[in-house]
């Protein structure tokens, strides 16, 4: 049975301060949580602190993105073992900003899940279709195409390690989620993609996550769906109360 995960986000967002006083907050109205796994993702410059503040409690540790290079000359990146280093047991990888904003490829995708997975982190990884590519008829496509460049030369055992996320770009911060059914068949169609390519045991294992405007008033609806393993929460993991009812749906 798929254990499912919830996941928060910070983006751009909490200090050191505030991301301390945050997980501080958060520790007791997660303690139940024995449903699911609980992860949060702070900026670079709060991970440190907010793996010890986490530290004995069952809250873990995400980046928000990683480089594919051990060391080098990379200013501004950040490596797989210095995450590690900092605390952390999560990394997203390929999230719709950085691919959008960033200009982050495919292949880009699957040299830094490739160097998380080397360091023993546990890669999140996201893929999905912008509203002009639904609106075409293209998610499937768009779809095969993200997973045939960014998980290029994987075996199964390193896809029992993976964690998909699936983020259609038009339901993100807008407001605009996608229905449950919708998403459903997005995680279907995905799941088939890797009992094709993989194997049909490692599609049943793999945990699949829907992120798009993910609320406490919708989480329960996207749950309900079989092909739902948890969510990649944004805005709403930024506040105590409405995260840690996401936490504890049920």
């Amino acid at each position: 049975m798929r254990r499912p995960v919830i996941a928060g986000n910070w983006k751009m967002y909490k200090k050191i301060g505030e991301a301390v006083e945050f997980i501080a907050a958060l520790r007791p109205k997660v303690a139940e949580a024995s449903h699911c796994e609980v992860v949060v993702a702070p900026p670079f410059t709060a991970l440190q602190a907010v793996a010890k503040a986490a530290a004995g409690s069952n809250i873990q540790v995400a980046a928000q993105d990683v480089a594919w290079e051990k060391e080098g000359a990379f200013t501004g990146d950040v490596s797989a073992p210095m995450l590690c280093e900092a605390g952390c047991t999560h990394v997203i990888i390929g999230h719709s900003e950085r691919r959008q904003i960033h200009g982050e490829t495919d292949e880009r995708v699957n040299r830094k899940l490739k160097a998380a997975l080397e360091a023993g982190l546990t890669p999140i990884v996201c893929v999905g279709e912008t509203l002009a590519e639904r609106e075409a008829n293209r998610t499937h496509e768009i779809l095969e195409r993200q997973f045939s460049g960014g998980f290029a030369a994987l075996t199964a055992s390193d896809f029992s390690r993976i964690i998909i996320a699936y983020e259609p770009v038009w339901a993100i911060g807008t407001g605009r989620t996608a229905t449950p059914e919708i998403a459903a068949q997005s995680h279907r169609y995905l799941r088939s993609l890797i009992a094709e390519k993989i194997g049909k045991s490692v599609a049943e294992q793999i945990r699949i996550l829907y992120g798009g405007s993910v609320k406490p008033d919708n989480i329960q609806g996207l749950m309900a769906q079989e092909e739902i393993d948890g969510a990649l929460v944004g805005g709403a993991s930024l506040k105590r109360d409405s995260f840690s009812a996401i936490v504890n749906y049920p």
